[in-house]
């Protein structure tokens, strides 16, 4: 009888266990993430192997714009699985903020593993979206003097086209208004906008309009119609 009544005194306490991580998630989509934190945390003291927990914690200081807890949560997880596309992206992203956050020297000592992070994601898996837009808009920003390169960028941006017409689109009208060519910006983003019709494309191509071309008619002509 006491062996049964452990037993089951184990099982209400995992049980337990489970309510708080599903509370944990309910607190994170509602963006509640200090309170989503802390339940995350007591759950992965009983559960260190949880790496689902881990990763939850990673977002967390992601959006808390915490980049140091974010690329060691994340650093936990691409070592421990080396072959997970969504880690390495996860965790070049994280570093990539930190790099952006910190002096222009030690950023320049943070790049080479911001690319080999995106790299081996878009690697790992030929149709990893993400990735590929992290590659268009690192090789964008960077100087080339440390490996910026419109025609690298160009590369991801035609591997985008195949996987997501939209996102080909959207990624090729980006370099465009970067560099800007306006007109060129403008063709893309139209033809995103005819596939997609969705808020992300409406405000790619609204912004140029207001902000860049300096058309408030073809702006507010756009907005009506989007809106209807």
């Amino acid at each position: 009888m006491k062996f049964l009544s452990f037993l089951f005194f184990l099982i209400s306490i995992n049980m337990m266990a489970e309510t708080d991580f599903e509370k944990a998630e309910k607190l994170f989509k509602q963006e509640k993430y200090e309170q989503a934190k802390v339940l995350f945390e007591n759950y992965l003291k009983s559960n260190p192997n949880n790496y689902k927990t881990i990763e939850y914690l990673g977002d967390i200081a992601g959006h808390q714009k915490k980049w140091d807890e974010a690329i060691k949560q994340y650093k936990v997880l691409k070592t421990q699985f080396s072959k997970t596309a969504n880690y390495w992206y996860k965790y070049g992203g994280a570093l990539g903020m930190k790099a952006k956050s910190v002096n222009k020297f030690k950023a320049l000592g943070m790049i080479d593993e911001v690319e080999k992070s995106f790299l081996t994601a878009a690697k790992l898996d030929t149709k990893h979206i993400e990735s590929r837009w992290a590659l268009v808009m690192l090789y964008i920003e960077l100087p080339g003097i440390v490996g910026g390169s419109e025609t690298k960028a160009k590369k991801y941006a035609d591997e985008l086209q195949e996987l997501s017409k939209v996102d080909g689109y959207l990624a090729k009208g980006y370099i465009d208004e970067y560099y800007s060519r306006y007109n060129k910006a403008e063709a893309n983003y139209i033809k995103a906008h005819e596939i997609g019709n969705s808020k992300t494309t409406f405000q790619k191509l609204y912004n140029l309009y207001l902000n860049k071309i300096k058309d408030k008619i073809k702006a507010k002509k756009l907005k009506e119609h989007f809106e209807k």
